[in-house]
């Protein structure tokens, strides 16, 4: 029979044990995390109706999507969290609580071009505030701050969460005229850290039609820099020349003073007047991540508030604030920085046990002792040499190795090997679980992440 060579399609992770068990481990962070402020798990399906993903249409994101025909159906693998979030609220309405909060972890697709930490699939992790008919300012202020108590948990301190409010821009380009293009101007100014300050003042001049006097003014509003308080302080001066902008700055005087509050410390958010948001969905405050050490990876977690994203499934007013992490992106970048802590455990099994005799019954009797205890434990019953079994326990990095023999059935004792110490005791059942148990909640202790 012919065989295959086994490959994995360019743009789709996949992980080798060791480091899917710290992929999970981040995971795991996030899902407490989350569940601490109150979020509740959802789970929506990867193949959607195109007409559902796709009711709004158009853009760049119909240009990526994976779209297929299955018989009759127009099928496509979800692209976003959002989207699908929108059309469950929007269906499931008399059945939900609201305010709604949802948590999301889940697989998304899009079919642009593969290269370096960029993927075809990839992890998103999503939390979102759903209201009905109104959504009080304090959630824009509370979903950044559950960001910083997220990074600060998985070990990260060197981060800002940039801050802006979209009814700020909207209101200083309507004083501009410029009403009109400021969906162009906005997706223009948002690509400042990709390209800098120059490709964009001739970006609005050339793509988007602007004059040198307006491209000038907008570069300059969007150069005030400063203190958060020196920042809202410069704004200020703009006050009551437009309304819209004038609320804009209203909630993000809020949302900057409730951060405070939530225990956010200054020097991890910023008031960031070049933040925008490409996505034509945001209406209010918005929000982009950065860590301070390695700019070059851009945002690693971004979202804001939207007041009409399920207007293309219903009629009733659904206002939202959400975000989201890039969890794969991010998970590999950071694995290629060196951040992972390679110091936390790995391995699928806390302790392994070798048999040493002919009938296992005493063997299998210790690992469910040890299971009902709660240590992972592996039963190894592969009739192999000693030290392959031993280089299978060390490959896997196992931390504990339980050896059973008459000797030890006979004493009441259990031999255990500490596999990184290379320390090795013969104690009572209770002695040796209370010794692992020890030496398991040193091993976990430390961050995921490493600064």
């Amino acid at each position: 029979m012919a065989t295959v060579t086994p490959r994995t399609l360019s743009g789709f992770m996949e992980l080798l044990p060791a480091p899917q068990q710290q992929m999970e481990r981040m995971m795991e962070i996030l899902r407490t995390t989350y569940s601490r402020y109150g979020f509740t798990p959802l789970d929506t399906p990867v193949i959607e109706a195109s007409e559902v993903l796709l009711a709004k249409g158009g853009g760049e994101t119909e240009k990526q999507i994976y779209r297929f025909q299955k018989g009759d159906a127009d099928l496509s693998l979800r692209f976003d969290l959002t989207v699908p979030l929108a059309k469950y609220v929007a269906l499931h309405y008399n059945d939900l609580a609201f305010p709604f909060r949802r948590y999301q972890i889940g697989k998304v697709y899009r079919g642009e071009r593969a290269q370096r930490g960029r993927f075809r699939e990839f992890y998103q992790a999503d939390i979102d505030i759903i209201g009905d008919g109104k959504l009080d300012i304090t959630n824009e202020a509370e979903i950044p701050s559950i960001i910083y108590q997220t990074f600060t948990s998985l070990g990260l301190t060197r981060f800002q969460i940039r801050v802006n409010n979209r009814k700020i821009l909207n209101g200083f380009y309507a004083m501009l005229g410029l009403t009109e293009q400021s969906g162009d101007i906005m997706r223009t100014v948002d690509k400042l850290d990709k390209i800098g300050a120059g490709k964009v003042r001739t970006c609005l001049t050339e793509d988007v039609g602007l004059t040198a006097e307006q491209a000038d003014e907008i570069m300059r509003f969007i150069s005030i820099t400063g203190s958060n308080r020196q920042v809202l302080d410069a704004l200020a001066g703009y006050q009551g020349r437009h309304e819209l902008f004038d609320q804009g700055l209203e909630e993000l005087n809020t949302v900057t003073r409730y951060l405070s509050a939530f225990g956010v410390p200054e020097e991890n958010f910023a008031v960031d007047l070049t933040i925008a948001r490409g996505l034509d969905y945001y209406t209010g405050t918005v929000y982009e991540t950065t860590l301070l050490d390695h700019p070059e990876i851009g945002s690693v977690c971004s979202g804001g508030r939207y007041d009409n994203l399920a207007a293309y499934y219903t009629e009733r007013q659904l206002p939202g604030v959400g975000i989201s992490i890039g969890l794969t992106r991010l998970f590999y970048v950071l694995g290629e920085q060196g951040l992972l802590n390679p110091q936390l455990p790995t391995a699928p099994a806390d302790v392994l046990i070798l048999p040493m005799t002919q009938d296992l019954t005493p063997a299998i009797r210790l690992a469910t002792r040890l299971r009902s205890a709660g240590v992972r434990t592996q039963l190894y019953t592969e009739q192999k040499k000693f030290k392959a079994k031993m280089n299978y326990a060390d490959k896997l990095g196992v931390p504990y190795v339980v050896f059973l023999g008459d000797d030890e059935i006979a004493a009441g004792q259990v031999a255990c090997k500490d596999m990184t110490s290379g320390e090795q005791t013969k104690l009572s059942f209770e002695d040796t679980l209370s010794r692992i148990t020890q030496g398991l909640s040193q091993r976990n202790q430390g961050k995921v992440i490493l600064e």
